[in-house]
């Protein structure tokens, strides 16, 4: 058996003394988890170390702690891998509660303060439309593919506690409970699809206040990729049902993308006024007379000429225009999901690929499709 050292972060409410740093030797085999390492430690040196965990085998998400500095699974992680990363510290392996939510214990933190009120705060239940069937709703197994990723959420947290958006403002809704959204916005049962979309749109820490830092996807131990689900949500919002919200967030991003298939590069002068309508639109004056103070201090440092201001050498080459014209053309959008389903007839003699439930599988995304808008790859 080989050692490690996990040093782990201390913190006891009750004892009014801050948080503090303490180191353990675990004498396991390298292929056991990180988990492994902390109960045998509380098993054989101190039984007061809090960690929450349940199933441990990445099924619960109960285990969710960062590891050398990343969220993740306790459970979830080999000792020797762990201990890989850790290198740069001397091979010492931290383990410490994730982020952005109240820690109780230790590494045990407040789920209920933060990750579960946002869930609640989505309506995490379907509300159908219509007359109740008289035994079960029958829903097409091609709809269904569509939620399958965001579905494979355990609700660890782990997103939550890595995301960039919740530490500039907490009461963004956050990925976890966003993902969790789009599992009713895209299962046709639900017929409350607008209504929840609108809602989510107009909340200013909704769906526009992710800022596609992908720290979310890096983090998820599952795959959920839920900074994928609020971008879906945004284009079924803005492109499908034309929500322009109050926070302006569909219209810049369309100005966004209309500015990039004009210059080919960003022009970011014309992106403000362009994200409220124009320069001289009386939504966009307001915010251009607020803004003059950060422009000033850009002219004061050089960062911004009056001639880059106003003029934009770039102009978009054949290649962009090419590709916008490709976008354009397409008469459906596919949204591209993880799980897909049918049959591959090309595949040599004639043999089924089987995808790893067993279900038959082939490489065009299933999942259900939408008209396109010209402003969406």
């Amino acid at each position: 058996m080989a050692s490690y050292t996990l040093k782990l972060r201390r913190y006891s409410p009750e004892s009014g003394d801050p948080a503090f740093w303490q180191e353990y030797k675990v004498d396991l085999d390298g292929h056991r988890s990180v988990l492994d390492g902390i109960l045998q430690a509380k098993d054989r040196e101190d039984g007061s170390i809090g960690i929450r965990c349940s199933c441990r085998a990445a099924i619960c998400g109960s285990c969710g702690v960062k590891i050398n500095g990343r969220p993740g699974l306790a459970c979830h992680m080999h000792l020797e891998e762990a201990q890989r990363r850790a290198d740069q510290n001397g091979g010492v392996i931290t383990v410490e509660p994730m982020g952005n939510m109240p820690v109780l214990k230790d590494l045990i933190v407040d789920m209920d303060a933060v990750h579960w009120k946002k869930v609640q705060r989505v309506t995490p239940w379907l509300i159908p439309e219509g007359e109740h069937p008289e035994r079960e709703y029958i829903v097409a197994k091609e709809a269904m593919v569509d939620v399958t990723q965001s579905m494979a959420c355990i609700q660890c947290g782990a997103c939550v506690s890595d995301c960039l958006s919740m530490e500039v403002d907490p009461l963004f809704v956050g990925p976890a409970a966003l993902a969790k959204a789009y599992r009713f916005v895209g299962d046709p049962r639900d017929g409350q699809q607008f209504e929840r979309l609108r809602d989510l749109s107009e909340d200013p820490h909704g769906i526009y206040d992710c800022t596609h830092c992908f720290n979310c996807i890096e983090a998820c131990p599952k795959g959920v990729a839920p900074m994928s689900q609020i971008m879906r949500l945004r284009r079924i919002a803005g492109s499908d049902h034309g929500i322009d919200d109050r926070n302006n967030g569909h219209r810049h991003e369309k100005a966004f993308v209309d500015n990039i298939e004009k210059n080919g590069l960003l022009h970011e002068a014309d992106l403000l006024p362009d994200s409220y309508g124009g320069k001289f639109h009386p939504r966009a004056v307001p915010e251009l007379l607020a803004s003059l103070p950060v422009a000033l201090k850009g002219l004061r440092r050089g960062k911004i000429t009056p001639k880059k201001a106003l003029l934009h050498a770039h102009k978009a080459s054949k290649d962009v225009k090419r590709i916008f014209e490709r976008v354009h053309d397409q008469e459906k959008r596919y949204e591209l999901n993880l799980y897909v389903s049918g049959k591959d007839e090309d595949l040599p003699g004639g043999e089924e690929m089987q995808d790893e439930q067993g279900t038959e599988a082939h490489g065009t995304p299933a999942s259900s499709s939408a008209e396109r808008s010209p402003n969406q790859a």
